[in-house]
Order: structure tokens, then sequence, then C-alpha cells
């Protein structure tokens, strides 16, 4: 089937998933959580081929991380499913009503945007979220993932798609593009006529094409080059726990801590308590020239390093002198995603969250809980680094739009 032919079953598919019931829909989505868990083993077979062809074309350690499906991972795309099945039904909602002199009722009702493009890189659990959030949130999806997972994408969107057509859902709802051409992108990101919006999740070439060939506007799920700023009021213990999770707990996922600032009134302290504990789990440190004297288990950081999203045991580490300057070295060189202050100064933390340009910014707490999930969204479909139309974590109502709605009794303009 050709990217037209998709293109027109889903708009077709949006047209009623518009109107389905929450009802139905959460008892579709029930479903696919059910069919996960009941064909894991068939799911892990065909991750299985992905990941064997993976480790002979050389990915890299955090791509084959992401590519992994273990039973933990499969029980997670399921609980996460049952999650959002669970979560108030965005569709219809009716807010910011307003009562004008003559009467008249002007509100806003929330509606789906229709179709959905996904374009997205190694991780299969994807297809699961995706897919569950765009039919709870009355949309079509068109999947396209990445050839390294290509077994994994298929085998999960087939089941879902078997569940939700049992459940009353139409065929069209959720397709994956099963080639690996990259000309499918291409076609893909053209099809301004079937799709309304596309998000690409991957590596920047990905997104830098995506975005610079599409007729259909894009919302970018970009670099996860993650700060996190040490004030000079901090409970060192405090943050050393911190920063560990934030670098070490999964380094290979686009929330993971890649470079650390630190006040320089702490930073002696603070790095003799923080470096044995990187370096005994195997984390490579980079850092400016105060922290390469203070620690000289450090390689002398270049100037890349500051804007480099690692995903892999690296970390950059740089000395400041106050608040101001770690947030103009944020947002000069940070990728807008997920940036943390950790201090017991109230106002120094208002003013980080203040200044510092990020779709999402954090007071003591590790960089790791910029997630859908966490945020009690159920998953996301991205990470949107854009300001419009959404920004950070997208779950159920980034992916609606809006009309107008107007209630009356008679009036006519004069």
């Amino acid at each position: 089937m050709n990217i037209s032919e998709m293109g027109k079953k889903a708009r077709e598919a949006a047209a009623v998933l518009a109107t389905l019931s929450p009802d139905v829909k959460n008892r579709a989505i029930e479903a696919m959580a059910g069919i996960l868990l009941e064909n894991r083993d068939r799911i892990k077979a065909e991750n299985h081929k992905d990941l064997k062809s993976g480790e002979e074309k050389g990915l890299s350690r955090a791509m084959l991380d992401r590519l992994t499906l273990t039973d933990k991972r499969i029980d997670g795309m399921a609980a996460a499913l049952r999650t959002v099945a669970k979560l108030d039904d965005p569709v219809g909602e009716i807010h910011d009503v307003r009562v004008r002199p003559n009467g008249l009722k002007v509100g806003r009702m929330r509606c789906p945007i229709g179709v959905i493009g996904i374009i997205y890189e190694s991780r299969p659990n994807v297809t699961a979220d995706a897919g569950c959030l765009c039919v709870k949130s009355g949309n079509a999806v068109i999947l396209r993932g990445g050839s390294e997972a290509i077994h994994s994408n298929a085998v999960i969107a087939d089941l879902m798609m078997e569940a939700a057509i049992r459940e009353g859902l139409p065929e069209g709802a959720i397709q994956l593009i099963a080639t690996t051409d990259r000309a499918a992108v291409d076609a893909m990101v053209r099809a301004d006529r079937y799709i309304d919006l596309i998000i690409p999740r991957g590596g920047r070439s990905l997104i830098e094409k995506v975005t610079r060939d599409s007729t259909i506007p894009v919302i970018k799920h970009f670099d996860g080059n993650c700060f996190i700023y040490v004030d000079e009021d901090i409970d060192l213990k405090e943050a050393v726990r911190i920063i560990d999770n934030a670098k070490t707990q999964r380094p290979g996922v686009c929330n993971a801590l890649e470079t650390l600032l630190i006040h320089r009134g702490v930073a002696a302290d603070l790095l003799k308590d923080l470096v044995p504990v990187l370096l005994e789990k195997g984390v490579e440190l980079r850092g400016d020239p105060h922290v390469c004297q203070l620690a000289p288990e450090s390689k002398p950081a270049m100037e890349s390093d500051w804007q480099e999203e690692y995903l892999d045991l690296i970390l950059a580490i740089k000395v400041v002198d106050q608040l101001d300057e770690a947030v103009r070295f944020i947002n000069e060189h940070g990728s807008h995603h997920t940036d943390a202050i950790l201090t017991s100064n109230h106002g120094r933390a208002m003013a980080f969250l203040a200044g510092v340009d990020s779709a999402c910014v954090f007071i003591n707490c590790s960089t790791r809980f910029s997630d859908g999930g966490e945020f009690g969204m159920g998953c996301e479909i991205g990470i949107s680094t854009d300001k419009l139309h959404a920004r950070g974590p997208m779950g159920l109502k980034e992916l609606t739009t809006s009309k107008f709605v107007v209630f009356g009794n008679g009036q006519i303009r004069s």
C-alpha cells in the first residue's frame, strides 16, 4: 500500500474516531494492552531479530538499549496503555466559555487534529504509545519507524490493530509503513492532503531532514542536552544522589543529564564526593580548566562538549560564578529540553524557573522525570522542544486542537 492509499484510509478512520464515545475508545485501548501481554513471546522473538541485526550493523550501546524489549518493558507498555484508558477524554471538552452582552455564549471545544504522522527511530515502545494516545484523542496515526526496529514495530502495530478492529475501531486507525525504504519518509512528509501533523523523533539528521522537506506542520522532538546547575546553597549529599541518578540510571535516553554546571563556591567539595561515584560507574568526565584542576581524572572539554547529547556514560562539567551565568550558558548551549537547579534558596530557584527557556525546568530532582508517564499522562508521543502548539511531553490534550463554539437563542447582528 502506498502513502496516498494509507492517507485516504487514515482520513476516513479519523472521521469515525472523532465521533466515537470514550467507552469505545477505552475498551479498544484495554484490548490493545491485553493482546500485547498475551503475545509477549512473539514480540520478544521479533525484537530479537532486530537486536541481532543491530549488533551486526554496529549500533551504539544507547541505540541497542532503546531497541531492546524485555518482559519488564512489555509490561510497561501495557501498563501505559491502561493508564491512558483511565484518563479523562479531552475530545468534546468545552472550556473558556464567556457570556457576551447580547447573551451569546462563546467557548472553545477540544477536537482531534485529524491524521498524525510519526517518524521515529529505534524505540519500538513508541509504536504502542503513539497508537493508544492517537486513538484516545480521536486521531488516526500513520507510523514510520526506523529500519533497525522493523520487526518489533510491525508485530506491535499488527497486534494493536487486531485488538482495535475487534473492539469496533475503523481499520485505518493505526497504520505502520512496512517498508524501510527512505523514499517513504519523503512521500510521507509531502502528503499534506491526508496528514495534518508530523512528529519526528530521532537523531538530529532525521529531524533536520523532516523539518526541511515537510509540507506539513512539524512538532520536533529534538536533542536532549539536559543540564543541572548546582547552586552554592545545597545539601551536597543530596546533589550527588540526584546527579548520579540523572546521569547513570539510563544514560541512553533523551532526559539523561549531559552537562553539569557547579557554583564555584561548592565545586571543590562537590567534586570530591561526586567524582568517585561517577568513576565507579564508568562515567567519562570532560571538564573546563578549573574542573580538570580539581578532578585530574577529567579530560579537557572542547567547546562542542557543551552542546553534545552523548546518550552515553559521558558527562561535561563546568564551574560558573553565579546563577545568571548558569542561566545564560544553558540558554545558549542547551537544547531547551529539560534543565534543573539544585538549591535550597527559594529566590534563586524561582529565578532559574523564570530565566531558563526550556520545555521542562525542574527544582531539586533528577532530569529523568521528564517523561509523560512520570507526569501522569500515561505515556507521551514525544517531548516537544518547539513552542507551538505544544511544548514538553505530549499527551492527550497536546494531540487536540480547538474550535470556537457559540450558543445562541435567536440573536442577530445589528
